[in-house]
């Protein structure tokens, strides 16, 4: 007997006949922030953490991240000694950093530009 009740399940979410046992909480919950718009903003605190931790606490302060849009990171920076010294000394380190941090394929180049804040 069929009761004509369908049940809703988001895209993704229901399990398939060749799945072998429970999906992952942590795989559910994923898409769910995705779908929702969550995940993005975990993924920018990770992002604002690893490049930190890859300036260092003193350069951080005086450094803030704008838009990472196609593996491009834009930085904002302070002043512009220390956007000269980012841009021709640490930018190769800094993205081996970014990358070991969030994964090769995240951020793929570093544009430093003056701004205050």
């Amino acid at each position: 007997m069929e009761c004509g009740i369908k049940p809703v399940v988001a895209q993704g979410m229901m399990k398939t006949p060749e799945s072998s046992g429970p999906e992952p909480l942590a795989e559910i919950l994923s898409r769910l922030f995705t779908a929702r718009g969550l995940g993005q903003d975990q993924g920018r605190l990770r992002l604002e953490n690893a490049w930190k931790e890859a300036i260092g606490p003193g350069s951080a302060e005086r450094t803030q991240l704008g838009p990472l849009r196609r593996g491009v990171l834009e930085v904002l920076v302070r002043d512009a000694v220390l956007m000269h010294e980012l841009a021709q000394f640490k930018k190769r380190q800094l993205l081996a950093s970014l990358a070991r941090s969030l994964g090769p394929d995240r951020v793929k180049e570093l544009r430093f530009r003056l701004g205050g804040w």
